[in-house]
This record gives C-alpha cells, structure tokens and sequence, in this order.
C-alpha cells in the first residue's frame, strides 16, 4: 500500500497493518480477476490504489461509531463494501457487512476475496428489492449504514434503500460532478439531511451522507 494512502486512511504504523495487510490482499486478487471479469475500468487499474482503495476507503471516517449493520448496494467489485470490510467494518459483535450483487460472476468474486483476506463480510447474490423483501420477511432487523458507489443516480439509490435503512440510519454514496443535480431531483419526492464531504480521491468527488430520509407525500 503506498504510504500516502495509509496515512490518509489512518492506517499507518502497527495499528493499521492488519487492515493494509488484507487490502493488499484484496488488490491482488482484484488484479487477478481483472484479467477473467471486468471489475474494474480497465484505465484504472494502474492507479488502483488511489482511484479505488483510497476513494472508497475514506468512507470509513464518516462512519457513525454506533453503527453495527452495514450493507453495500451493488457490490461489484466490492467498492466500497470489501474495502470497508477489510478496514473492520461490522466485525463487531452483533454486527454485520453484507455485499448485496445480483451478478453470479461479480458474486463469485466478492466471495472468493472475502475468504482469502479473511473478513466476515455476507454476499447476497440478488436484486436489491428481493433483497429487501427477504430481510422483512426473515424479520431481520433493518441497517444502521447503506452504502454504493457507481450504482446508480441518487433518486434510484434512495428508493432501493427506503426498505433497508433502519429509523435513524444514514446512507452514504460517493457521488460525482453529477452530485448536486441528482440532489435537486431527489428533493421533489424526499425529504432528507444532507451533509457532504469533499472526496480525497477525486477533485470532483463527494461522499453524501443522508439521515432522516422520509418520503414526500401528496
């Protein structure tokens, strides 16, 4: 892991070796499966620390100390969801990092990382609605943290999340130079808190984190 990427993740020294250490796993194996499945953009590869693991590993800070349940929307590569998982989230008792991907080729990857970098993360091969269907039916209790990246525009991301946020929840979705248009659209159906925090990664980049959504009516 480059050294400038530690530090802004806060995983340098001992304390954060374990944590570089399954990323760089992670990266490894990424790499490897790069060449079978198309994970990532191909351009990006080169500078996949920066453009993938420092962009989805910043999420982390923003992250509620409270928060035990976790759940990444369109997984894919496992960004932001593997990076997070190998950064300790949901490792807590009661807690758990589930990778909702409905792709059975994108799933067998998410697995295979997750088993060689040792974390606890759960990969749901599914849609997100049956997803949600499931979990209500299951009487599973709802997520504290919703995350995505690359899914799609925020309208469709917050009515996929609706049924899986707990009450006092947040979502939180890296977003582009794309941000505040999609905010403008979402705000004619929901009402919401919004916070935003500029990206490390990516100069037109933002992390959104939403509370208190609630959906307009009448």
């Amino acid at each position: 892991m480059p050294d400038d990427v530690a530090a802004t993740l806060d995983l340098s020294g001992p304390e954060g070796a374990a944590a570089r250490h399954r990323l760089e796993i992670y990266v490894a194996t990424l790499v490897k499966w790069q060449q079978k499945i198309n994970l990532i953009g191909p351009g990006t590869v080169p500078d996949i620390w920066h453009r993938h693991i420092l962009d989805c590993g910043q999420v982390a800070r923003l992250v509620p100390a409270e928060a035990r349940r976790f759940c990444d929307l369109g997984s894919g590569a496992g960004l932001p969801g593997l990076v997070l998982a190998a950064m300790g989230l949901g490792e807590e008792e009661g807690g758990c990092l589930d990778l909702v991907e409905s792709d059975s080729r994108k799933s067998a990857f998410l697995r295979e990382a997750n088993r060689l970098m040792g974390t606890n993360a759960q990969v749901v091969t599914k849609r997100i609605e049956d997803h949600a269907t499931a979990l209500a039916d299951s009487g599973s209790p709802r997520y504290d943290v919703i995350t995505a990246r690359a899914l799609a525009p925020l309208p469709k991301l917050l009515e996929m999340s609706e049924n899986l946020l707990k009450t006092g929840g947040k979502l939180l979705f890296l977003k582009g130079k794309a941000s505040d248009a999609e905010l403008t659209e979402s705000e004619k159906a929901w009402k919401m808190t919004i916070t935003k925090t500029p990206s490390a990664s990516d100069p037109d980049g933002v992390i959104l984190m939403i509370k208190d959504l609630d959906r307009r009516h009448g």
